[in-house]
């Protein structure tokens, strides 16, 4: 798949390590965009952290594993995770197929809002993807 025919929703920020963050108030969905997704290719693990857990920006959060490779997942944002998506404990694959909504990974309630100025926005990132 080319990198033109990847979807990167507009009303998503996203950072340099390709995770993608929804925010609604102060809860931000994250996961990794459609472009990490096909890079790592067939998704076969994922590891995540629990309810509970606080992180700082740039923090790992947790691993994924693919037939190519093992990759860290590195938070966009501080705060605490308050949801986990168990669905990719028994269908990691969903990442793959879906990762703007069914494969989303984590949600976090934000310690700060002030730290989404610094991401990027969908057209920031399809450029940063093209360099």
């Amino acid at each position: 798949m080319s990198t033109q025919a990847l979807s990167h929703p507009d009303n998503l920020k996203y950072v340099k390590t390709h995770e993608y963050i929804k925010v609604d108030g102060d809860v931000a969905t994250i996961g990794i965009t459609a472009f990490a997704a096909d890079q790592l290719g067939d998704v076969t693990f994922v590891e995540l952290p629990k309810v509970g857990e606080k992180f700082k920006v740039e923090q790992k959060f947790g691993v994924i594993e693919s037939v190519k490779s093992v990759s860290d997942l590195y938070m966009p944002v501080s705060g605490e995770i308050i949801e986990v998506n168990d669905k990719l404990n028994s269908e990691p694959e969903v990442v793959n197929l879906d990762c703007y909504t069914a494969g989303w990974m984590i949600k976090v309630k934000l310690d700060s809002t002030s730290e989404l100025a610094s991401l990027m926005s969908a057209e920031d990132y399809k450029k940063f993807i093209v360099e």
